[in-house]
């Protein structure tokens, strides 16, 4: 009759940690699935304009985008108050439209390059100089396809 007997003595058992490997597996291939990176940290600040005939774009992939706003508060000591452009993850002025644009087009291949879309992300309270500044750059290299994004007007 020992072995029934009671004995206060006695410890809990450790907790198994052997399936925590897999759980950790598990989530990190969950969070590596569902999430998205971030492809350019904007320096400017955009309020997009608002808009009533919108058109969602279909393949994302063959868009180049072109930032025009101020610049946030951490850049307006080194480039001031006025709209500035930025490609990619830098300030840059309107002579360097071509380039940026042929650097797009090579990343691509030459079949979808007639596909590409430039989209203007401009600031609601930027003036239009600066927009026609950038659309002449863009003629000239013939990036005719144009695109201006704004979010849908709230009734």
């Amino acid at each position: 009759m020992s072995k029934f007997r009671k004995d206060d003595s006695k410890e809990l058992p450790e907790v198994s940690t052997a399936s925590l490997p897999d759980i950790v597996f598990m989530l990190l291939f969950f969070f590596m699935s569902t999430t998205t990176m971030r492809e350019v940290t904007l320096n400017v600040k955009i309020t997009l304009p608002q808009a009533t005939e919108l058109s969602k774009l279909e393949k994302k992939s063959l868009v180049s985008y072109i930032y025009v706003g101020t610049p946030q508060p951490q850049f307006q000591k080194m480039f001031g108050t006025e709209p500035r452009i930025q490609l990619n993850d830098q300030f840059a002025e309107v002579s360097d439209i071509p380039d940026f644009i042929t650097s797009e087009r090579q990343a691509h291949n030459e079949a979808e390059v007639p596909q590409m879309i430039t989209s203007l992300k401009v600031d609601e309270y930027t003036k239009m100089g600066i927009v026609t500044d950038i659309k002449q750059e863009l003629r000239k290299i013939s990036a005719l396809h144009i695109n201006y994004s704004s979010r849908k007007r709230v009734n």
